[in-house]
């Protein structure tokens, strides 16, 4: 993914990344694969600093999980990452409104019509 695209990816994949939480505890490794599925290509080295991030946001916290004997680090959402994940739900409902006409808004605001162009004046 180009420098530009990942910027502009990575409010979704923190989206993707609490949605997921919110469903159940997660590990780093499963999301992702499971980014993957949604044709994100994210490292390990992107998306743990990303984690950690989002833990310090205190959207997230961690435990560390001792599994088959290899220890692995489960991350769980909190009241303020269900809290933000709302909120974003709900910005995200509204871009998708403007985005993708056949989606119905919740509020219908129109733009000021700017009337008919008019050539310039003399």
């Amino acid at each position: 993914m180009p420098a530009s695209a990942s910027d502009l990816y990575s409010g979704l994949i923190r989206l993707h990344v609490l949605h997921h939480a919110a469903e159940g505890e997660l590990f780093g490794f499963w999301m992702i694969q499971e980014l993957r599925r949604h044709g994100y290509e994210i490292s390990p080295g992107t998306l743990y600093p990303m984690l950690h991030g989002m833990e310090r946001r205190g959207w997230l916290t961690s435990r560390e999980q001792i599994k088959k004997g290899r220890s692995r680090r489960v991350y769980t959402i909190t009241p303020t990452g269900r809290k933000a994940l709302s909120d974003a739900k709900d910005k995200v409902r509204e871009l998708f409104s403007e985005l993708f006409t056949d989606v119905p808004r919740r509020t219908r605001t129109r733009r000021p019509s700017m009337g008919a162009q008019q050539g310039p004046r003399k």
